[in-house]
């Protein structure tokens, strides 16, 4: 028997043991996508997903288009029958009935009772035919002003991802910079406990081994400036992505392209005056300030209106003699309004109107200048870039074979610490100046992107 309860005992254990594992299992399951969302790794493409989906600018741009679409329903809704539905009670002060003399009678006649309570309903229909083509035209003047802001939040959405490209960029930047300093002061220090044991020996003087100290703690000094300018990149790049400043983001490593834009700058030039979206929205504004030219001259011409109105009052003044109970009645017509004379009221509102679209095609000019001069302006640039590029690598590879050559000899105890370290120097400068105008290429060619109007995000 005691051997049985032992054996029922270890399954018993068993199976808990195993509910244990399970319901372990399902809570590491369960909590594995809050511990992947709380990571602080970014790519390039988590990036401007975050930055626009917090972008305060975006969301006023996408607010401004929710106004603009409600605008188009207001004006339409104008064109539409009108229904309206009123409703009054009066208290009438107390007077005497209207009566009349009648020769012969002893007493006047009444004919019209005294009513003191006065009750009134009605329902009204009214249709605009003829506006003068004013709300025609507001109604186009709407739908441009709607495509306007369309593009206003395409140009709102480019400008907040170039800038979170370009705080992504100096981020990565800062830490290669810091990347290659903490590499070389590790390559310092170990000369250094060379150069120790080459004094120790007699080998060097006591001025060489000073010389390497000066320059490891050289580079301790700029591998604490490093670290700042990754401090501070990193709170650059957070307010790009609209998160807490403080958030200890970290970028994943991303690949480079250092090709050139294979069009022309006169291509360049070409597409930017066809894609950007500043142009396509003075375009709609200018289109819709001569709607509003046109809305503003249906001051000239007459108004006419389709009504129509139903009455249930008590009592009602078309049953005569007035009678103190509910009676409906209902009346059809059509209204015209024709204003012939308004002191220049029209003509001012006209006079505005064509101003406003003057001045919208001037700032068409403006910005096809800007553009025009934004786009040569990047284009040379990163050609420049380019080549900077390329005499950096020129020289990076120069500064690896003087380094190895150098380091041989100070190895050898052929040179002084002083050729060595003007070496190493040279070699951290060589390797900073090619990863910087890498970097500094790939950020002018997303400006050059931006400028033509391509969507960068």
């Amino acid at each position: 028997m005691k051997i049985i309860k032992t054996i029922r005992r270890l399954e018993i254990n068993n199976t808990l043991g195993k509910i244990r594992a399970y319901l372990l299992a399902v809570l590491f399951l369960s909590s594995a996508p809050a511990i992947i969302a709380q990571s602080n790794v970014f790519t390039l493409e988590q990036s401007l997903e975050v930055g626009l989906k917090h972008s305060k600018e975006v969301k006023i741009a996408e607010s401004k288009l929710t106004v603009s679409q409600s605008k188009i329903t207001e004006v339409s809704s104008q064109m539409l029958p009108q229904l309206s539905f009123s409703a009054k009670y009066i208290r009438l002060s107390d007077v005497p009935p209207f009566q009349v003399d009648v020769p012969f009678l002893p007493k006047p006649i009444s004919l019209q009772e005294t009513i003191l309570n006065n009750y009134n309903f009605g329902i009204s229909v009214k249709q605009p035919l003829f506006t003068g083509f004013r709300l025609s035209s507001l109604k186009s003047s709407a739908k441009k002003i709607n495509m306007a802001a369309e593009s206003d939040l395409l140009k709102t959405k480019n400008e907040v991802a170039l800038n979170i490209r370009t705080a992504f960029w100096n981020f990565y930047k800062a830490k290669k910079v810091l990347d290659l300093i903490n590499q070389n002061l590790l390559s310092v220090k170990k000369h250094l406990e060379d150069a120790r044991n080459f004094f120790k020996n007699g080998m060097i003087t006591k001025s060489d081994l000073l010389k390497l100290k000066v320059r490891y703690s050289n580079l301790k000094i700029k591998l604490i400036e490093a670290g700042n300018n990754v401090n501070l990149a990193r709170i650059a790049f957070n307010k790009s992505l609209g998160i807490d400043l403080n958030s200890k983001t970290e970028i994943s490593e991303t690949a480079v392209d250092t090709s050139l834009v294979k069009q022309t700058l006169k291509e360049l030039i070409s597409r930017a005056l066809n894609n950007r979206p500043e142009l396509k929205s003075i375009g709609f504004q200018i289109e819709a300030g001569e709607e509003m030219t046109s809305a503003s001259r249906a001051g000239w011409f007459p108004q006419v209106f389709l009504f129509g109105d139903y009455y249930y009052n008590r009592p009602n003044q078309r049953y005569l003699p007035l009678q103190d109970k509910f009676n409906d009645t209902w009346d059809v017509g059509v209204a015209l309004n024709w204003k012939l004379w308004d002191w220049g009221n029209t003509s001012s509102k006209v006079d505005q109107a064509e101003q406003k679209v003057l001045q919208a095609k001037t700032m068409a000019d403006l910005v096809k200048e800007g553009i025009e001069l934004e786009v040569r302006k990047n284009y040379l640039s990163m050609l420049s870039q380019k080549e900077k590029i390329s005499a950096s690598l020129t020289a990076l590879e120069s500064a690896k074979e003087d380094y190895r050559i150098t380091k041989n000899k100070f190895d050898q105890q052929t040179i002084s610490s002083s050729d060595f370290i003007d070496a190493e120097s040279s070699l951290l400068e060589a390797e900073t100046n090619y990863t910087l105008s890498q970097i500094d290429f790939e950020i002018t060619k997303t400006k050059l992107k931006k400028a033509v109007g391509e969507r960068i995000y």
